[in-house]
């Protein structure tokens, strides 16, 4: 499988989980998820939580081609101490009034789902490209041209 479409699938999940995470949440237990702010209220919908997870996902996936293209050290390791410290940082909003703990663990979660699809997804690398090469089993001959016969015991 190639890197791009290792990578778009990783994308793809990290869309899908926080979506599940909704509909366990609104739709199966019938919780509605909301945030007032002031005279405000905003109810998330899978729409809007798609779409972010979608912005968040290509956001990671940009940054870590962009590491890798200029020829970062160690780029895949960079990214991944990015992507951990935008986790904490997502977290933040989650502390403030406006919500009620239902909201405030479904949404938790949700954040939790897209990093624990696309940090693992987006960094690890195709297992083809990341082994080494197998060593050659070739021996040149004894008068240094062709391969060598096996002995099988006979003089």
């Amino acid at each position: 499988m190639s890197e791009r479409r290792r990578r778009s699938g990783a994308s793809g999940l990290a869309v899908l989980a926080p979506v599940l995470v909704w509909l366990v949440a609104d739709p199966v237990l019938g919780h509605r998820l909301r945030i007032i702010d002031g005279g405000q209220t905003l109810d998330i919908g899978a729409v809007p939580v798609a779409a972010v997870a979608l912005l968040a996902s290509l956001s990671g996936w940009g940054l870590l081609a962009a590491l890798e293209r200029f020829g970062v050290r160690r780029a895949r390791v960079v990214w991944t101490g990015v992507a951990v410290a935008v986790l904490v940082m997502s977290f933040l909003p989650l502390t403030g009034d406006g919500m009620d703990g239902g909201t405030r663990a479904a949404l938790a979660l949700m954040h939790l789902a897209v990093a624990a699809v696309l940090i693992p997804g987006l960094r690890t690398k195709d297992a083809a490209a990341a082994a080494p090469p197998a060593p050659s089993t070739w021996r040149p001959g004894p008068d240094g041209g062709g391969p060598a016969r096996a002995s099988r015991g006979r003089g």
